[in-house]
C-alpha cells in the first residue's frame, strides 16, 4: 500500500496552509506525505501562525513558504486549497477539498487560535477519511 500525499495550498503559504500541514505532520507522523504550497508566497511564515503552533507544541517556523507547482498537484492524492482561486491546477482523478477560513495575516493572536482549532478539527476529519 501507497502512503497518501496531502497537498494544502492558500495564496501565501504563510499561514492557513503552513498551520494545515503542520498538525497533519503532527498527527499522522510517517502515514501520510504532507506538503503545502501557495498561488503567491510570502517571504516568510507568519510569526502569529508560528507562535498560535507553538502553543500547542508544533513548530512550523523552520518551514518556509513555497510556491504551487503542478508537479506536486499531480502527485498528491488530496489537495486542499484555502482561498486560492483558480491558481490550483485540476486533475482528473485527484480529491480536492476546499476550505474556507480566515486568513490569520494580520490578526492577532487572540483571533488566530480558533483558526488554527478549526485547521485542527479539519485535519482530524481529512486524516480519517484517508484511513
Amino acid at each position: 500500500m501507497t502512503t497518501p500525499s496531502v497537498l494544502f495550498v492558500c495564496v501565501h503559504n504563510a499561514g492557513r496552509s503552513q498551520m494545515a500541514a503542520g498538525w497533519l505532520r503532527h498527527l499522522a507522523g510517517d502515514r501520510v506525505e504532507v506538503l503545502s504550497a501557495g498561488s503567491a508566497p510570502a517571504s516568510s511564515i507568519n510569526p502569529v501562525a508560528v507562535a498560535a503552533m507553538a502553543e500547542v507544541g508544533i513548530d512550523i517556523a523552520r518551514h518556509q513558504p513555497r510556491v504551487l507547482d503542478e508537479a506536486d498537484v499531480r502527485a498528491s492524492d488530496v489537495v486542499v486549497t484555502m482561498g486560492c482561486g483558480d491558481a490550483c491546477p485540476f486533475f482528473p482523478g485527484t480529491r480536492y477539498e476546499d476550505w474556507r477560513l480566515d486568513d490569520p495575516a494580520g490578526q492577532g493572536i487572540e483571533a488566530v487560535r480558533p483558526i488554527r482549532d478549526e485547521i485542527r478539527r479539519r485535519v482530524d476529519q481529512l486524516l480519517a477519511s484517508l484511513a
